[in-house]
């Protein structure tokens, strides 16, 4: 089978209860037949002191039950919208030429899959201390993490194909530096480590209520021909790293551009997976102010259309700045008749005047 068919995604959400509760009915609820890469944990932990507290009883379950075969763990402090804990899962159903190991680097697991086609990386939860630094110096710890990981498997950085970054109050302000701002100046700083001849990866910054810096990645270095990764290009939009100052904040005097693609697929064979950047109601590089929610939905759905042509999405992830959006946001994606794995958070997007953001998966 082609990578495209063997790779799954697949959203679960608890029922109410106690944390720990919650977390034993998702365990429960895995799947079995698969080998698991990721497990990503959406919550809402009312400090950073129980954020790290959850974080740490979580790791320790999922390490008790997959033992030698954990899989890249990251726990979100994002309120999701339909249940009180929701993990989003990759799975994968390898075959006899698939090689797979699992691994560990300062407590943080993450998956290598190996076979013809290349060597591939499923890493996350990397995060600074959350508790003592602010969010400059959590995002060079984080990054700090993500690069000896690299390094040691390696993998260059030009190899990531998929960033996903969580900021804690994306739009506040430490004093005048504003923190997506500082997360880009962080993130410009080490991706200058490497050229990026064929594109940045596609990503996502998008706002978490705690938990300070967040990054997960997956990342894969081709060894055939019929693999490759593309970046791809909105025509409806200016490139995020080719935007003016204008639409900028300053952080400690500098203004760099977010380093990442409106989309990135890979390629394997006839087939192709496209990794949907966090897309919102932006034309050219101005956000469409005071429209509401269903106009900015529908010209966010139109900018994912354009990034993925004929390709079959196989799962969103919706944000919403105001949490009493949930019902008409879910009215408006129900339009489109989709009937694919979909899960709701309530999130500051990277701009004051959006209402609504939209990442996903597809598959042509």
């Amino acid at each position: 089978m082609n990578y495209c068919e063997k790779i799954h995604y697949t959203i679960l959400a608890a029922k109410p209860a106690d944390f720990s509760e919650m977390v034993d009915e998702l365990i429960a609820r895995l799947p079995v037949n698969e080998v698991i890469f990721r497990l990503a944990f959406f919550g809402t932990p009312g400090s950073n002191e129980e954020y790290v507290s959850r974080r740490i009883l979580l790791r320790e379950k999922i390490r008790r039950y997959y033992k030698d075969c954990e899989p890249a763990l990251s726990y979100v402090s994002q309120p999701p919208l339909d249940a009180p804990l929701v993990v989003e899962v990759h799975s994968y159903v390898p075959d006899a030429l698939d090689r797979i190991t699992f691994r560990h680097y300062q407590d943080i697991p993450y998956v290598l899959l190996e076979n013809a086609m290349g060597r591939f990386l499923f890493a996350g939860g990397f995060h600074g201390d959350v508790l003592h630094f602010g969010i400059e110096q959590q995002a060079v710890d984080s990054f700090r993490l993500l690069g000896e990981v690299l390094r040691k498997e390696g993998f260059p950085w030009n190899s990531i194909i998929r960033q996903w970054n969580y900021i804690e109050r994306i739009t506040a302000f430490d004093g005048a530096n504003q923190h997506y701002q500082a997360f880009n100046n962080v993130r410009s700083t080490f991706y200058a480590k490497t050229e990026w001849r064929n594109g940045y990866p596609a990503a996502t910054g998008i706002g978490a209520n705690l938990g300070g810096i967040l990054i997960d990645v997956d990342a894969a270095v081709f060894t055939s021909p019929e693999a490759f990764a593309t970046p791809i290009d909105n025509k409806l939009q200016v490139a995020a790293h080719a935007y003016s100052n204008q639409v900028l904040e300053e952080a400690n005097q500098t203004k760099t551009t977010p380093k990442f693609e409106r989309a990135k697929s890979m390629t394997f064979g006839d087939r192709k997976l496209i990794y949907i950047s966090g897309t919102a109601a932006i034309r050219g590089e101005e956000s469409l102010k005071g429209v509401g929610l269903e106009r900015q939905l529908r010209i966010t759905m139109e900018n994912i259309a354009e990034l993925i042509q004929d390709a079959r999405l196989e799962t969103l992830r919706v944000y919403l700045k105001n949490r009493s959006d949930y019902e008409k946001a879910v009215k408006g994606m129900e339009a489109y008749g989709l009937r694919i794995p979909i899960s709701y958070m309530w999130a500051d997007v990277c701009r004051e005047e959006l209402l609504i953001e939209i990442e996903g998966i597809a598959i042509r």
